[in-house]
């Protein structure tokens, strides 16, 4: 009688996840451990550089991972779906139904054994319910999120470039507002104007940064509160 495989699930293949499935499969391999990783998302793009894929200075196609021959590589087993319980007493995972863009089911819903289970979904902004957020902002949690905001930036410089180009005179701006001041917030910031100076060197010769209007809401004292504050002068400049 062949004794099961233990298995290991992981549910979230952001940084955490897809770091930790990886070293299981190279450790353990297909032999000795089934090591399998659930994620909604088929590619994964480390979450701090969605910065740059935001103002276009990355092309995340040339960065993300793949899941599929990511885990053919190392060694475990990657499922296309989403997390939608956990029967503890059964020891098993169960997903959701997988839609296309269409509403049509492309993975049904179905249900993962475990022996150890290890939930690494990550985090999502929190607008704290704050009127209005949901419907008119734009967060930066995923590559989806990150294209749509990049879309939306390169149209309103497009808009701002052809008002130029017929009005000299007119004061059209690209106004950005961007609401925390931690490492993503001022990256964004600063990424946004060598995007700026990037349009103006392809194409959009009348658009250059003096165009655009970024502003940085933090509600604490300072910027990057992470950081030392012996360095704070050093970030004001």
């Amino acid at each position: 009688m062949t004794t099961p495989k233990t298995q290991i699930v992981i549910v979230g293949g952001g940084a955490a996840g897809l770091e930790l499935a990886t070293k299981l499969g190279r450790r353990f391999g297909r032999k000795r451990h089934d090591i399998i990783l659930v994620d909604r998302n088929r590619t994964h793009i480390w979450k701090p550089l969605l910065h740059e894929v935001a103002t276009g200075s990355l092309d995340a196609n040339m960065d993300e991972v793949g899941s599929r021959s990511h885990c053919h590589r190392w060694g475990y087993r990657y499922f296309y779906g989403e997390l939608a319980g956990i029967d503890r007493k059964a020891r098993r995972v169960n997903l959701a139904a997988v839609s296309d863009e269409r509403g049509r089911e492309v993975v049904a819903p179905h249900s993962i054994r475990y022996d150890y289970l290890v939930l690494a979904y990550g985090s999502v902004t929190n607008d704290f319910g704050t009127p209005g957020v949901a419907d008119n902002c734009l967060a930066l949690d995923s590559r989806v999120q990150a294209d749509k905001f990049r879309d939306r930036l390169l149209n309103h410089c497009l808009r701002v470039s052809r008002t130029m180009s017929a009005d000299p005179a007119s004061d059209a701006r690209v106004r950005v507002t961007i609401v925390g001041g931690g490492a993503t917030g001022v990256e964004l910031a600063a990424e946004l104007f060598n995007a700026a100076d990037a349009l103006s060197h392809h194409g959009l010769e009348v658009f250059d940064r003096s165009r655009l209007q970024v502003s940085l809401v933090e509600a604490g004292p300072r910027i990057l509160p992470a950081l030392p504050v012996n360095v704070w002068p050093m970030r004001r400049e």
